[in-house]
């Protein structure tokens, strides 16, 4: 076997098996987000093997998220008659949401005296991993690099935003799905989906949505406030 049919197999296999720990177990450090990159970059380390090689064994799942883009729809048309009762708090969340983003990156950026380089990788962090990585491209960033912090935040958001909820004692269910869909993309949806369906139906919605709106509003943005 190959070291790179070694690298997608260990890839695909990792995630597969941590995914059905989550589901039965639902423990963030069983989360296939968290344990999968690890074991992967261990492996890589201890086999000496250089990043390009592994992203070269691998663009077979790169190449999936393309076509998840346009599963978007599916979930949007489904749930259409949500947003049309919720569209204004859907809106409105969405829009802070991801001016938040844009101002939370920019000063972790300034705090840490990051490269404009840097800081156009992590813009997209809080939007789902296939069109941050195209937005990201677009704005000047490093696809790779933005992907790992849509991870990060997606494992982070997912795993707070219970306590949040619980803390600040918000009840309402749309509320729920707009903060898990548009700071923790789809493993914040996952989450939301165990709080009640409504919840997921909600945080789908606000995934999807802001995906689409930050394709077109972050570029514009950020031509406009980091030169």
């Amino acid at each position: 076997m190959t070291i790179k049919l070694l690298c997608l197999l260990l890839t695909i296999a990792s995630y597969y098996t941590f995914k059905k720990l989550y589901r039965k177990y639902k423990l963030v450090f069983v989360s296939p987000l968290v344990v999968t990159p690890i074991i992967l970059a261990v492996f890589l380390l201890l086999k000496d093997i250089p990043y390009k090689d592994y992203q070269s064994s691998t663009t077979l799942l790169s190449e999936l998220l393309q076509p998840a883009i346009a599963a978007f729809a599916i979930p949007l048309y489904k749930h259409f008659h949500v947003i049309k009762k919720n569209a204004l708090e859907i809106l409105i969340g969405i829009g802070i949401g991801l001016l938040m983003s844009i101002f939370v990156s920019s000063s972790i950026a300034t705090l840490f005296h990051f490269d404009k380089s840097l800081l156009r990788s992590i813009i997209p962090f809080t939007i789902t991993t296939p069109i941050a990585m195209g937005v990201s491209q677009q704005i000047g960033g490093v696809p790779t690099i933005t992907a790992v912090f849509v991870i990060i935040n997606a494992v982070i958001g997912s795993a707070l935003a219970p306590f949040i909820i619980k803390s600040l004692r918000i009840k309402n269910e749309v509320a729920h799905g707009i903060l898990l869909g548009t700071s923790a993309n789809g493993d914040g949806t996952s989450k939301a989906f165990e709080l009640s369906s409504k919840s997921g139906a909600i945080s789908s919605v606000s995934m999807i949505i802001i995906a689409i709106i930050s394709m077109f509003v972050t570029p514009w943005m950020v031509s406009h406030l980091i030169h």
